[in-house]
């Protein structure tokens, strides 16, 4: 069995390690001596200004007086004063510094252009997410701070409460290893100092913050020397920085960088340890960040006492992803009116900074609702704003912070994972974290506990993948439902039927095989949606435009596709040709105010992806998730017909574009 060492450090910007993110920070790189005046300077006069960028030294000035390379001089713009090159020309032009081919050139492992957190991205949610494989809604831990009505107690990292198993659900790596005999060791995790279902990792450290990164580093390289019947198999390792200096003095600053260079040193001294033990590729290591981190503002803090009256009743979770309880709990906890406080809070001011959502309204990409431990009404705020009940409650607003929207470019993730599991020099795209734990079974040869992620969504990582994910099995087969008589009742159509081509509904709805296969084969390149839920009953309706599984059960679609081509224009001077209303059973009920989205979808985004990436395969849908689990709802439940409506967007590389629309009270 491989082992797998994970180190985590929360990094900010991580343009040390990750080559990528460079380009993120306010730098000197291509702009040494050039009198270009932005956010910081890079000639000669800064340095009496005061207003150098934070590499101006590293990446301007000591070229002139060593003859190595950096990551901050890689790829450098060619210097004429300088002892030796950096530059990516500098192989053809031979004057590369010796070490550049090990600094510059070397692409070891597999690392992603970034990864992205679950939300809220604070640090005991995603790390537990990471260990799990699930998201925050259901491994329970929602948040560093939160309140639990069902145990009327309170979480907090820095109190007794956070070593209860009770707040920890799901199955954390290091039991699934010892459930199926693998050993493991923690230096530090959260979660690993709690005895979660009664069990401790093998080998673990209670957590505390001032024990040396070296001292840690060393404990993990003589854990690999112990005996064969007490070394694990399966390692953590945790290092603060630079998610410590990012909070107290930003992320774009000097202290920042010198928190990189030091956890640059840290994982230079554990791969040195493991090529000193002959281990270095028999190991599989996996670097990883829990989030990013935004620069806080102190004018860019929304106070809900400005908004609300009396604020004596209610409780804020401040933050970037801010909740709101009533003071008395837990008995008013179910009972408080949250939603008469989120009408009050809603549209207050043109270009307001946050919405106010019951959390079942939350966009359903973040699964954050299905837990009582998140408090009924919940706070969206745009990028680098955050939230309080009032300036004496948050804690700082300078500094750096993260929690927001896992979605913005400034709270992404790093991942790079190096060993004899991993291929070798390739980029990957994004993906989610909960993905990691399901990579982690496999590296291990273990059978994961059930989770959130989708198993061998990251085979393309590993040289030897030992899952292949299978399509589930349909349950029913697909029935027919051909057209036999024309409607009766008038349809109150708005076409004028004199100027519409007169067709033989039999000719038109009835279809050959041959013209239903040439129809898929347009309308559903990338094959059909699979029905999976049991004692079901629907059809496949097709027309010479789209294609629909209509279910019998609930008389309206589970999904629609079809194709838009790169120059899909429709002629104005005659639409109703376009128009097909012989078969409305593409149509689902929807509210009159979600028509304007709906439109402005179909009218506008979808024409503008397709102009954009040479045409574009579309399947719609509603989605029935009344309770938000994350599971179909049952039949009984569909009768009421609460849904959301979901769109994915395939172009001709396979991408997907999830779009989510809600149409709900």
């Amino acid at each position: 069995v491989l082992s797998v060492c994970v180190l985590t450090t929360i990094l900010g910007c991580i343009f040390g390690l990750k080559p990528s993110c460079a380009k993120e920070v306010k730098s000197c790189k291509g702009r040494c001596f050039e009198r270009t005046f932005g956010n910081c300077r890079c000639d000669v006069a800064c340095a009496d200004l005061g207003n150098c960028c934070l590499d101006y030294q590293e990446t301007c000035i000591e070229p002139e007086r060593i003859w190595t390379c950096s990551k901050f001089r890689c790829g450098e713009k060619r210097l004429s004063r300088s002892l030796c090159s950096c530059s990516d020309d500098c192989k053809d032009k031979g004057d590369c510094c010796v070490n550049h081919g090990s600094v510059c050139r070397e692409t070891c492992g597999t690392y992603a252009k970034n990864m992205r957190p679950v939300y809220p991205t604070k640090t005991f949610p995603n790390h537990y997410s990471i260990v799990t494989g699930l998201y925050p809604e259901s491994h329970g831990l929602i948040d560093n701070k939160m309140y639990d009505p069902q145990m009327n107690a309170y979480f907090a990292l820095k109190s007794k409460e956070k070593f209860n198993p009770e707040w920890y659900k799901g199955e954390p790596i290091w039991l699934t290893a010892k459930y199926q005999g693998l050993k493991t060791g923690t230096f530090f995790w959260p979660g690993s100092d709690v005895k979660i279902n009664g069990i401790f990792p093998d080998i673990y450290k209670m957590y505390n913050s001032s024990v040396p990164f070296e001292e840690r580093i060393l404990a993990v390289l003589k854990w690999l020397q112990l005996p064969k019947d007490e070394r694990p198999h399966f390692y953590t390792l945790y290092l603060e920085e630079p998610d410590s200096s990012g909070h107290s003095y930003g992320p774009v600053s000097s202290e920042v960088i010198r928190a990189l260079q030091r956890v640059d040193n840290m994982v230079g001294m554990l791969m040195d340890g493991l090529k000193e033990l002959n281990l270095h590729r028999c190991l599989n290591l996996i670097l990883i960040s829990d989030h990013g981190m935004e620069q806080g503002s102190c004018k860019k803090y929304v106070y809900l006492s400005k908004y609300l009256g009396d604020i004596k009743n209610v409780k804020v979770i401040y933050g970037p992803a801010a909740r709101l309880r009533p003071s008395d709990v837990p008995d008013k906890y179910y009972s408080f009116n949250y939603e008469g406080i989120a009408k009050n809070l809603s549209c207050q001011e043109p270009n307001q900074h946050f919405i106010p959502y019951l959390k079942h309204f939350l966009p359903k990409r973040l699964h954050f609702a299905k837990s009582d431990r998140i408090e009924p009404l919940t706070f969206y705020l745009d990028p680098q704003w955050q939230l309080a009940l009032n300036p004496s409650e948050r804690k700082y607003c300078g500094g750096g912070f993260h929690g927001s929207d896992n979605a913005f470019s400034n709270m992404q993730a790093l991942f790079i994972g190096y060993g004899p599991g991993f291929k070798h020099g390739i980029e990957v795209d994004s993906f989610e974290n909960i993905e990691v734990y399901n990579l982690m079974c496999d590296l291990l040869n273990l059978t994961p506990a059930p989770n959130n992620g989708t198993h061998g969504s990251l085979n393309h990582l590993l040289k030897n993948p030992v899952y292949t994910p299978k399509h589930p099995r349909e349950f029913r087969s697909l029935v027919q439902c051909p057209f036999t008589r024309a409607p009766r009742e008038s349809l109150d159509c708005s076409c004028d039927p004199s100027i519409l081509p007169i067709v033989d509904f039999q000719t038109q709805l009835n279809l050959t095989m041959a013209e239903e296969k040439a129809i898929k084969r347009g309308t559903l390149p990338y094959g059909r949606p699979r029905i999976l839920r049991k004692n079901s009953t629907v059809c496949l309706l097709y027309q010479h435009q789209f294609v629909s599984g209509y279910s019998h059960d609930i008389l309206m679609p589970l999904w629609t596709a079809y194709t838009i081509d790169r120059n899909a224009k429709l002629n104005k001077g005659s639409s109703q040709v376009y128009s097909e209303a012989l078969l409305t059973t593409n149509i689902v009920p929807m509210y009159q105010s979600f028509q304007v989205i709906w439109h402005y979808f179909h009218g506008t985004l979808l024409q503008r992806y397709a102009e954009e990436r040479n045409g574009l395969n579309v399947v719609s849908g509603p989605v029935f998730d009344s309770d938000y689990d994350g599971h179909y709802d049952s039949l009984e439940t569909l009768k009421h017909l609460r849904y959301e409506e979901l769109s994915v967007l395939q172009i001709c590389s396979e991408e997907a574009v999830i779009q989510l629309l809600e149409d709900t009270k």
